[in-house]
């Protein structure tokens, strides 16, 4: 393991050599690989993701998946504490929209102070990429979700108010998101994969 990080320790990632060593990976292998990147790897990521793999959100939640069947994406980000997480998703009930809901799922601990930070998923107005927008939040939740709050609610307000995610796609399973608050990125990366048994 540790290959990926080898792979990125360029200034010019060959993104088909890291899809490809990622595709041949099993799904607790990937998770481990995406875990191992900081935040140097994380940007250069990002950047060298731009406009490689088209993502919709069928790459997200599969179109055979029920209505409110969650899927798991394992996730590591550049923050300097509970830098491990997921993101999870649903597609929504009786919807003719390509969207998706989700939230983060950090921990009872995370989730009930600062909150569990739902949004909703949709094409991005740049043709390949997904947003992630905090701005705002499904109307309803599987029941095992936490509640839905809105993310002026808690320590929510100064984590996921205002925040918008983007997404770009690396492989079959994995994608790269970099944060962004009224319009302006930030820095602050991270890094999914989709369990494939989720």
């Amino acid at each position: 393991m540790g290959r990926l990080r080898a792979l990125l320790d360029t200034d010019s990632p060959d993104m088909s050599e890291i899809e490809a060593y990622l595709d041949d990976l099993g799904s607790s292998e990937r998770v481990e690989e995406i875990r191992s990147l900081g935040r140097k790897h994380q940007a250069r990521l990002f950047d060298a993701a731009e406009g490689y793999r088209a993502l919709s959100v069928d790459d997200i939640v599969e179109p055979e998946r029920a209505p409110m069947q969650e899927v798991v994406h394992h996730g590591k980000n550049t923050l300097p504490a509970f830098s491990h997480f997921a993101k999870v998703f649903v597609r929504p009930p009786e919807s003719n929209e390509p969207v998706v809901w989700g939230y983060n799922r950090a921990g009872p601990f995370v989730e009930s102070v600062v909150g569990p930070g739902y949004f909703v998923a949709y094409a991005h107005a740049i043709p390949g990429e997904i947003l992630v927008d905090y701005l705002q939040v499904p109307s309803e939740r599987p029941e095992h979700w936490p509640e839905i709050l809105p993310n002026s609610a808690r320590l929510s307000k100064v984590v996921y108010d205002g925040m918008q995610d983007v997404l770009r796609g690396v492989s079959r399973h994995v994608t790269i998101g970099r944060a962004s608050k009224g319009g302006k990125p930030m820095s602050s990366w991270f890094v999914l994969c989709r369990d494939a048994d989720s």
